[in-house]
């Protein structure tokens, strides 16, 4: 099941307000109180399995890495590897041809 997107208290109403989530604390609010016809306020029963926290949507968990050595050391298995933005195009060519030799998946 997919999580709602939890927005701030009447975002609707105040732009300046934007949609990131931030609890309500009023001494009326009726998002704090959980009334009907409200938005949803995160709770803990929303949280994703134990095992799946934390990876990428593929499965694999993400790993940023910034040298040759660095891409050695990742598990083909789980793992799958993120190359730095910082990184320079020959550089990335490379990393990307030793990865397709070791059988590991690149995110970017």
């Amino acid at each position: 099941m997919n999580k709602p997107k939890f927005k701030r208290q009447e975002w609707f109403r105040y732009r300046k307000l934007g949609t990131k989530w931030r609890r309500a604390r009023g001494k009326t609010s009726k998002v704090r109180r959980y009334e009907g016809r409200k938005p949803a306020m995160p709770t803990i029963g929303y949280g994703s399995p134990k095992a799946t926290r934390g990876l990428h949507p593929s499965g694999y968990q993400d790993i940023l890495v910034s040298n040759l050595k660095e891409l050695e050391g990742l598990d083909p298995e789980k793992q799958a590897g993120r190359i730095s933005s910082k990184i320079g195009e020959r550089k990335r060519e490379l990393m990307l041809q030793k990865a397709k030799e070791l059988g590991i998946k690149i995110l970017n």
